[in-house]
């Protein structure tokens, strides 16, 4: 399929070109490694604990960057952090086949998780600076395309080099992808992703300045809100997603495989979609209906007959979050000015992750032995039911959003001074 080229316009801007396939190589050598990690540690230990600790490790570093460490996200130099983020990595990935034991895995993986954690936010606080507003939309839709085409394809060929010949070979790719990445950000002048640099008014009060820049913008309350209810939800019917496959549709790995794929293939359409849509309505539309196509698709998934027409309502779901996340994007970098943009993206960005753990917590409590087999449907259906309050949250806060910019963002005269030019 031919795409649109006014879908592709933020590729004729040489430096969002080069951060495009920066992100590019890097989330299909991440994603790649992930399930390499998975299996790494599962060969060591054979331990459902051990496996664990390598999918908590690769979120709960950005909440930690979100929460204490956000104003470096604004005070240094974005091109710089980016690259010292990849280079920490390549470090890590070259290290890992020479690890010892399963908690060096895990140690090394969490290295990488938070180097991850701060180089995810500095990309999107970056991205306004590198196309028009105009073009905003579109820029995020690409970027979140790419991520969630890595997101299905990564772990697939990760598991195929890693049953041919072992992790190692996985960790090798990963390694160049972020060279790969390294390369094409030196090509980006460091004034193209950061109009200005927050001078220090004392860290702890740096933190406080980006927690209440999110707090007092309409756009990122909206986030705040609607997108941490969506994320406690997503975060139970992730732990289900399993057990409804293989004990409720008696799917075994093949109908979990074909669950799993199904929503990372509707995300991808959702995120490419989402361009159109937001050229055409209201991100506040948007966003309400995003949200409600994925609480339709978890309640239909939780009423399925069987795991193929779970498959397809997994397709709702996922095009309704791949929609939800770039309208998410959108909202957050209209919501604040440049300096204190990457503070306040990463808070919003730790808080809805706090909720998906605790909807992972809360799923796991529900899914201890023995399950019955339609426990996983009420988890689905659960979840459903939140994702109906949070489409109507995300209604209700961002219905009049549709054109606000960072200059109308709330934030106080205080938090705009002082700042340094940027290099």
């Amino acid at each position: 399929m031919r795409l649109p080229s006014a879908q592709l316009a933020p590729l004729r801007l040489e430096g969002f070109r080069n951060l495009f396939f920066a992100t590019l190589g890097s989330s299909v050598g991440t994603l790649l490694a992930a399930i390499a990690l998975a299996i790494d540690v599962h060969d060591r230990t054979g331990s459902g604990l051990w496996v664990g600790a390598v999918l908590v490790v690769e979120f709960l570093p950005t909440i930690v960057v979100g929460l204490v460490f956000g104003p470096l996200l604004d005070r240094l130099e974005r091109r710089s952090l980016m690259i010292g983020a990849d280079a920490i990595r390549v470090g890590v990935f070259v290290a890992l086949p020479f690890a010892p034991s399963a908690a060096t895995v895990v140690g090394l993986a969490l290295v990488a998780g938070l180097a991850t954690g701060f180089f995810r936010p500095a990309v999107y606080a970056g991205i306004p600076n590198l196309v028009p507003d105009a073009e905003l939309p579109r820029a995020n839709a690409l970027l979140q395309t790419v991520e969630n085409v890595s997101w299905a394809v990564g772990p697939l060929v990760g598991g195929v080099l890693t049953a041919a010949d072992g992790p190692k070979v996985a960790y090798a790719i990963n390694a160049a992808s972020f060279v790969v990445s390294i390369a094409l950000l030196v090509r980006i002048p460091p004034r193209l992703l950061q109009s200005e640099r927050a001078l220090s008014r004392g860290y702890w009060r740096d933190l406080r300045d980006g927690f209440g820049a999110a707090l007092r913008s309409p756009s990122m309350r909206a986030v705040l809100v609607a997108w941490g209810i969506a994320s406690f939800a997503v975060g139970a019917s992730n732990v289900a997603t399993v057990f409804i496959a293989k004990n409720t549709f008696s799917g075994g790995n093949v109908g979990y495989g074909l669950v799993y794929g199904a929503t990372g293939a509707g995300l991808v359409l959702g995120a490419f979609a989402s361009a159109s849509a937001l050229a055409h309505y209201s991100v506040g539309r948007v966003y309400g209906e995003a949200l409600l196509l994925m609480a339709l698709g978890s309640l239909t998934v939780a009423v399925s007959p069987d795991v193929w027409v779970a498959a397809l309502c997994a397709v709702v779901l996922g095009i309704g979050n791949g929609a939800a996340v770039a309208c998410n994007a959108l909202l957050v970098q209209r919501g604040t000015f440049d300096l204190l943009r990457g503070r306040a993206l990463t808070f919003v960005m730790s808080v809805t992750y706090l909720f998906v753990g605790l909807g992972l917590g809360l799923g796991g409590v529900f899914l201890r032995k023995p399950v019955e087999v339609n426990t996983p449907r009420w988890i689905w259906a659960g979840s459903g039911a939140v994702l109906l309050v949070a489409a109507l949250a995300g209604a209700v806060l961002a219905r009049n959003l549709g054109s606000e910019t960072a200059a109308e963002a709330e934030v106080a005269p205080a938090e705009r001074s002082p700042v340094a030019a940027a290099n």
